[in-house]
């Protein structure tokens, strides 16, 4: 069941990758993301609201809200931190390159978050494994020299760095995810996920007001304008549902977050294929290549973490 459902969080993410692409088109990045975050925390503030004064409605649904101290939010909002500065970064890099590039980039967090464990919880890397990362080592080399034919030099091209540091973001979500969710004697902390996942929508709402406030609104006229687009709304549903999925699989019996972040990142296959179909994206031939390498590499994960 878990599996299934973290095949559904990939579809849901690629086409949340997709609409914030077309948002994103000729649009001013901080305003559509505040957007976003306004829009999550209307969907999930409904849910917040009835669990305070009306808990018996969600109590023994998988939509409560358990209500929580300081001590609790404490967690949730150094979350909403990490997860925000990696959506702005990743924002602004989805923007200015090729969804095609930028897909098989954020398809790496997975060999980050291995990285990470063995780095942070000292965790080991079998031969699969290890297989797994170098392959996706090799994966961006090669997706490096698909850029230079469109112009995209990786070592001098700022928008690469933020999409890769948006990666890397990604990945120390994915780490303290586990540590949130995982229980005490498992070395975490315990957290209900619908406390993760509500109020860290809450909190990033806040953060990115000011950002919009204090940031954009003043120079709004010398930058990027914005424009509505029906698109907005969309990112934010899809990627409500594609976290709602993600977090709920890995509160079921047996859940392997290794494996649920692998299977999450195949929603580049969603986004690769509209870059190519929608976008009209150019140089597919060899970019396909480097995304079958990513998608091999997954696989070497997959088996090392059976």
């Amino acid at each position: 069941m878990w599996l299934l459902l973290a095949f559904l969080s990939a579809a849901l993410l690629g086409f949340y990758d997709v609409f914030k692409k077309q948002s994103l088109k000729d649009n001013a990045v901080i305003p559509v993301l505040f957007l976003n975050t306004l829009f999550s925390s209307l969907i999930f503030l409904p849910f917040i609201v009835l669990s305070v004064w009306r808990p018996g409605i969600l109590e023994n649904s998988i939509f409560y809200v358990p209500v929580a101290g300081w001590e609790v939010h404490r967690y949730v909002v150094l979350k909403s931190v990490i997860v925000l500065s990696s959506w702005m970064l990743g924002y602004f890099g989805m923007k200015n390159l090729p969804i095609t590039i930028v897909g098989p980039i954020n398809a790496t967090r997975p060999v980050m978050v291995l990285v990470g464990a063995l780095v942070v919880f000292g965790e080991r890397l079998n031969f699969y494994q290890w297989i797994g990362v170098l392959m996706a080592v090799f994966s961006f080399f090669m997706l490096s020299r698909s850029g230079k034919k469109e112009g995209i030099d990786f070592k001098h091209n700022k928008w690469i760095y933020y999409v890769v540091m948006a990666a890397v973001l990604g990945a120390v979500s994915g780490l303290y995810d586990k540590y949130l969710m995982a229980p005490a004697d498992q070395g975490g902390i315990g957290l209900d996920r619908m406390i993760v996942q509500s109020w860290y929508n809450i909190y990033q709402l806040f953060m990115m007001g000011g950002i919009l406030i204090l940031l954009w609104w003043p120079k709004r006229k010398s930058t990027t304008p914005f424009h509505w687009h029906w698109c907005i709304i969309l990112i934010s549903i899809f990627l409500s549902a594609a976290d709602f999925v993600y977090f709920y699989a890995l509160s079921l019996d047996g859940a392997m977050i290794s494996i649920v972040s692998m299977v999450r990142r195949g929603s580049v296959l969603v986004s690769f294929i509209f870059g190519a179909m929608v976008f009209r994206e150019k140089n597919l031939k060899s970019k396909v290549v480097d995304l079958v390498l990513v998608l091999i590499g997954m696989i070497f994960l997959y088996l090392g973490s059976q």
